[in-house]
């Protein structure tokens, strides 16, 4: 299963463009930040992670402010040139915690 469900900040939002088959496509650069146990150890974690939102969520994601924080869930694949991870948002919630899922892990 390919499922991510991410708090995070909004840190970069790049203008509105289109894809070739006409659909509007929202790029963002967001930041988690939080504190978790890994090995009964408590660990700070923070993440930088390019993000795309495509058709009818780009417009709600442009919305969204540079600092502003929400909850994501989407999926990952591998950027075009093949370098690197992006986010696919397929659902998000501002200011509230990431959207719950059936596989949706906790912040822990």
């Amino acid at each position: 299963m390919n499922r991510l469900v991410l708090s995070a900040q909004v840190i970069e939002r790049r203008a509105t463009r289109y894809t070739p088959a006409g659909l509007p496509a929202a790029d963002l650069t967001l930041r988690h930040e939080s504190q978790l146990t890994e090995d009964g150890t408590a660990r700070k974690v923070t993440v930088e992670l390019r993000a795309i939102g495509i058709g009818s969520i780009a417009e709600r994601l442009t919305r969204l402010a540079v600092g502003e924080a929400a909850g994501f869930a989407g999926f990952l694949s591998a950027q075009r040139n093949g370098r690197g991870v992006l986010f696919h948002i397929t659902e998000f919630e501002p200011s509230a915690p990431a959207p719950s899922g059936p596989s949706a892990p906790t912040d822990q």
